[in-house]
């Protein structure tokens, strides 16, 4: 594998100028193809192009995800540290964010122009689900790295005086996109082809993530309020309780789990059947990289003992998430790994096994299950769950934050939530297609196995936190948060120490009078630097 070599400006200037103006490539082309509405613009196109970004990038998943987060949250064993090329993947999410960034500028000025062309708030929907796009992704990078470019960032075509650009706080950042999703939330249209008789422009036929479905614009916006309110709340306690207070005190729309008995189980996810697009990267990753398998930290969370035949395990989502080694054992690698602790062998993940199942290459731990991550079509990339949801609100009810304190409707948000993530995951598992090897011992758990420990566990904010860690499997990056904010994510050894991602060594290089003064701002470019909102 080669590392691309940059040779001028930073990625978060004017290089990005010229991609600012492409429009989708070519999974994405038909979808960028309305031949029902013709406009004025292409701003749909473009808008489509940022929704093409939301997709994880290969290096991204290989030296970030499965090299760092899956071990520093502790979801996954990382059995040899044999890749220290974590710049790699710095510069993959980096390049991802502020080119899609530059396109994001582009269509704003292009809704600008259009809102003085037709002298009304047509693209008033438009304006929010990129609003909403835009949050998602610098959330995202911030709460990796930290400060970061972003006010002046992707402005390389409005002149010069941009090509370098200044770094803003994380504490600022977090301020102006909680306003900018209340903006969205508030001025989006729900029905725009009939709301007042006005020509609204319609996201439908371009919008490739939800469909032009602005309620669930509008829940995904609430969603990532609450997400983010709770993020900051022993930083910022004032703001993040008016937050989360409005959306649960005014039952404004959020993603939806469980109500009662009646499984909604939303979500947003990038869906390659559906988008038309080949998820290669996932499998590329796990049979390059080769070094995960399930640790003996999540293994705890999902089985009552250690039987290797299995028999322990109470939790569906673990015949989902990981499978018996070569021998047909339930085995995981300790996490804390000790000298006599016999060395992980064999290639569970390679492509051979589309062939022969079983032949997993002398593999003595449990792997990923094969099928999670080899699957292209119908394994989707999750950006946000209805579990997810109902974890944050058992959160804020057990805690007191931005509600009154009521342990009761706390345990309730957690049973809804236990079961919409197990229904989630095993809807996963059911709905795609070349899973054919379910193992036997599944139809001997519940989703209610792991929704009632509620109701038997003495400390219930520590089980909510583990609970919702353990839905953001395949989200290591919010793992990674939630261990980082809380501290009481499941572990094994000692309080995680690693805190942060180093900057891009390309920003270094081309943007350094304004990196190196990020640096100082933060006290360093360490892993063991904090970001703002950790305690």
């Amino acid at each position: 594998m080669k590392m691309k070599t940059i040779h001028n400006f930073t990625y978060t200037a004017f290089i990005l100028l010229l991609l600012a103006l492409m429009s989708c490539t070519k999974d994405f082309e038909e979808l960028n193809k309305n031949p029902f509405k013709p406009t004025e613009t292409d701003i749909g196109p473009l808008f489509n192009t940022v929704i093409e970004s939301l997709k994880l990038g290969w290096d991204e998943q290989f030296y970030v995800h499965n090299e760092v987060l899956y071990k520093q949250s502790e979801l996954a064993a990382l059995t040899t540290e044999a890749w220290s090329n974590l710049s790699i993947g710095t510069e993959d999410i980096w390049k991802n964010y502020y080119v899609a960034l530059a396109h994001v500028r582009e269509i704003e000025k292009r809704i600008a122009v259009e809102e003085t062309k037709r002298d009304t708030n047509a693209m008033v929907n438009v304006k929010a689900a990129l609003k909403i796009i835009t949050a998602y992704k610098t959330f995202k990078v911030t709460d990796l790295f930290g400060d970061m470019p972003f006010f002046d960032a992707g402005r390389g075509f409005e002149g010069i005086e941009y090509l370098r650009p200044k770094y803003d706080s994380q504490e600022e950042i977090y301020s102006y996109l909680l306003d900018d999703l209340k903006w969205a939330v508030d001025n989006m249209v729900l029905y725009p082809d009939t709301f007042q008789g006005k020509p609204y422009y319609s996201l439908v036929g371009f919008d490739n993530l939800l469909n032009g479905d602005m309620l669930m614009w509008m829940k995904f916006a609430n969603s990532l309020r609450l997400r983010h309110a709770m993020r900051i709340a022993e930083k910022n306690p004032q703001l993040a309780g008016e937050v989360i207070s409005e959306i649960i005190e005014n039952n404004l729309p959020v993603l939806v789990g469980y109500v009662l008995d009646n499984p909604f189980v939303e979500s947003v996810c990038m869906k390659p059947r559906e988008q038309n697009w080949l998820r290669e990267s996932s499998s590329w990753a796990f049979r390059e990289h080769n070094n995960l398998r399930m640790g003996s930290n999540i293994w705890h969370q999902m089985s009552n003992h250690d039987s290797l035949d299995g028999s322990g395990i109470f939790d569906p989502r673990a015949f989902v998430f990981f499978e018996r080694n070569q021998e047909g054992e339930w085995n995981p690698y300790p996490q804390i790994p000790d000298v006599n602790t016999p060395i992980s062998i064999g290639a569970p993940y390679s492509n051979d096994r589309d062939f022969n199942y079983g032949y997993m290459k002398d593999c003595n731990y449990s792997p990923f299950n094969y099928y999670l991550i080899r699957d292209e079509y119908d394994i989707p990339e999750v950006l946000m769950t209805g579990a997810e949801v109902h974890y944050i609100k058992a959160e804020a009810y057990m805690r007191g934050i931005g509600v009154a304190a009521d342990p009761t409707k706390a345990d309730l948000e957690y049973f809804a939530g236990a079961r919409a993530s197990v229904e989630f995951w095993t809807d996963v598992m059911a709905s795609t297609e070349s899973w054919e090897n379910i193992d036997p011992l599944f139809i001997n758990t519940s989703a209610f196995n792991v929704a009632n420990l509620i109701f038997f566990t003495e400390d219930k904010l520590a089980l909510i936190y583990a609970q919702r860690w353990l839905d953001a499997f395949r989200q290591p990056g919010e793992a990674f948060a939630l261990t980082r904010r809380t501290g009481m994510t499941p572990r094994e050894g000692d309080p995680i120490n690693y805190f942060r991602l180093p900057y891009p060594p390309s920003e270094k290089d081309y943007n350094t009078e304004n990196c190196l003064s990020a640096i100082g701002n933060q006290g360093g470019d360490d892993s063991s630097t904090k970001l703002w909102w950790i305690p």
